[in-house]
């Protein structure tokens, strides 16, 4: 590595620490890593009542579970498209791709952010449901390492999936619409409630998506051992689960890359001035 892209590197982590820290001076962001746990103790807690036939848990436990896979699929996707098409649209991006190496610092400062702020927002979800939700939690260190593995590997799943669409969306408002299809995937890959309340072809096409996958890792490293019984297979298959995660994020990278840099050749002082002209347009 050459002393440019070396300093390439070490300016993008600079700058990707202090972007981290500055997500604790900022109200929404501040807000962005509470609001969800608050949310899912509160749902825990008020169905942890509710006993699922055939495990020895509570559909409180399940569905915090699911709060912490939404959790993951919202920063890999929502968070890094509406990141990136908010610097498209404000010229950081183009200002990015003028510096040489710029794009390597640019991508580094992003990578060293994204999981600095996932780190604290994994332990903000996961730290309150040991305490306040019966049944949810590693069961031992395996169950531990399972979760940290399947929640990496989770992310590095996603974020391709997020990059591609924020290059993609030359409006950041417009990328909240993705919400939608992402709640809807949720809701059809069994993260929020057992499997069995799906159709057959459902499931089939779940398995298709890593979101199916991940909600299954997770539901390892979370709930009893018992509860495989009711996943498609009888198990928990988390060497599948690795093997479909990483091949979601080798075939997402390689995506995005190539869709990443169409988007950086055709970035341009007239697009960028264009783009706040129409969101000024939009404000007024």
């Amino acid at each position: 590595m050459n002393n440019a892209v070396s300093n390439a590197v070490r300016a993008g982590y600079a700058r990707g620490v202090l972007e981290f820290r500055g997500t604790f001076t900022n109200p929404p962001d501040m807000f962005g890593y509470l609001y969800m746990p608050v949310l899912f103790v509160v749902l825990g807690v008020f169905l942890s009542d509710e006993e699922v036939d055939g495990a020895a848990t509570n559909y409180g436990a399940v569905t915090y579970s699911g709060g912490l896979v939404l959790m993951l699929i919202m920063l890999g996707t929502l968070a890094v498209a509406q990141v990136l098409a908010a610097e498209r649209e404000d010229g950081t991006f183009l200002r990015a791709k003028a510096i040489p190496h710029g794009m390597v610092g640019y991508g580094v400062a992003k990578t060293v952010h994204l999981l600095a702020m996932s780190a604290v927002a994994v332990a903000l979800t996961v730290v309150p449901g040991l305490f306040f939700v019966e049944g949810f939690g590693p069961r031992g260190w395996g169950s531990a390492v399972t979760l940290v593995w399947v929640c990496v590997l989770g992310l590095l799943a996603m974020v391709p999936i997020g990059a591609t669409l924020g290059a993609l969306f030359s409006n950041p408002r417009a990328v909240g619409l993705l919400m939608i299809p992402i709640m809807a995937l949720m809701m059809l890959s069994g993260v929020m409630f057992p499997l069995e309340l799906l159709p057959d072809w459902v499931l089939t096409i779940a398995q298709a998506t890593p979101v199916y996958w991940l909600g299954l890792g997770v539901r390892a490293g979370t709930l009893p051992a018992d509860y495989a019984a009711l996943e498609l297979a009888g198990s928990w298959q988390l060497p599948v689960v690795a093997a479909v995660l990483a091949a979601w994020a080798v075939v997402g990278s390689l995506v995005a890359l190539r869709v990443l840099r169409r988007t950086a050749r055709r970035e341009s002082g007239s697009r960028v001035q264009a783009a706040r002209e129409k969101a000024m347009k939009r404000v007024l």
